[in-house]
């Protein structure tokens, strides 16, 4: 099924394929499996004897991946559940260990313009942000009811937005007025407490991402479950498995780079990419968003 197709076009394909030193009758996680792109691929090498264990938090993404891994060769078990609970899934595995997971912290391209996920103000979305539909809280739960200080510290520890207090007071302001429900009042909030400068006009980013970027971590609880998943993974591989993770924001890379670097100082795995893998020029071109992709890849000892 070609990436049009599915809605998703996975990045550093070539680069994931090559980090896992993939063989057949393998058995692989794909924490991340969102439309099965990576996971089609991988699964296609592993063939019979192999095993493809698939995890997401969206039931939607995982029913398409079910149906787009049909036809494989290999075993393929998928689980409705967070990377943050890789050790509990390995559990449920008849193997001892595994010799490899992928962790693609990015967002499916499907998941950024569905209105049932808010998470775009390109276009007028409900407030939401949530990509594990049976979280509690959403985005418009946050910008309705946290004080400001705490809302700004938010916008500020998680995204670096430095008018993180601005904004803060803008949204307080305005929600004294009415509640804030949609993407689109936010984006334009956020906009306007931002002062304007001479530089605004050559900027390639909307004002309102650093926002957004912060809310949907917060939400999520993207920091949270990364450190646990960057914890338990390298206890799940076998000596010689390997674990790559792609990350798309510096606040991720910082951490799985730390992850990496303290897991290697306790003897646990040895670090295969002293700098990041990126993507090639010709994938930025034909992929944009992929631009700002970092495969980092450590090994079991």
């Amino acid at each position: 099924m070609p990436p049009a197709d599915a809605g998703h076009d996975p990045v550093l394909m070539n680069e994931v394929l090559d980090a896992l030193a993939l063989e057949p009758g393998q058995a692989i996680i794909d924490c991340t499996l969102g439309r099965a792109g990576h996971s089609r691929a991988i699964g296609e090498r592993l063939g019979k004897g192999g095993l493809l264990v698939g995890l997401d938090v969206d039931p939607r993404n995982l029913a398409f991946a079910n149906e787009r891994l049909k036809g494989l060769d290999c075993t393929v078990r998928l689980f409705e559940a967070n990377f943050a609970q890789i050790d509990e899934v390995a559990q449920n595995l008849d193997r001892p260990a595994v010799d490899g997971v992928l962790a693609d912290l990015g967002l499916s391209t499907n998941q950024l313009f569905d209105e049932q996920y808010g998470l775009s103000f390109a276009s007028a979305m409900p407030l939401d942000m949530r990509i594990d539909p049976s979280l509690p809280q959403t985005a418009a739960d946050l910008v309705n009811k946290l004080a400001e200080t705490d809302l700004a510290n938010v916008l500020y520890e998680l995204a670096q937005e430095r008018h993180s207090r601005r904004i803060a007071r803008k949204i307080v302001e305005a929600r004294r007025i009415s509640p804030i429900t949609t993407t689109d009042r936010l984006a334009d909030l956020v906009r306007s407490a931002i002062p304007r400068d001479r530089n605004r006009s050559r900027e390639t980013i909307d004002p309102a991402t650093r926002t957004f970027l912060a809310l949907r971590i917060k939400v999520n609880r993207e920091v949270e479950n990364l450190a646990r998943l960057l914890e338990q993974a390298p206890r799940v591989l076998r000596s010689g498995g390997r674990l790559a993770v792609i990350s798309f924001q510096s606040t991720e890379d910082r951490m799985v780079k730390q992850a990496f670097r303290s897991a290697e100082q306790t003897g646990q795995v040895r670090i295969l990419t002293p700098r990041p893998l990126t993507p090639t020029d010709d994938e930025v071109a034909r992929n944009p968003r992929s631009r700002s992709a970092k495969l980092r890849v450590v090994e079991r000892i």
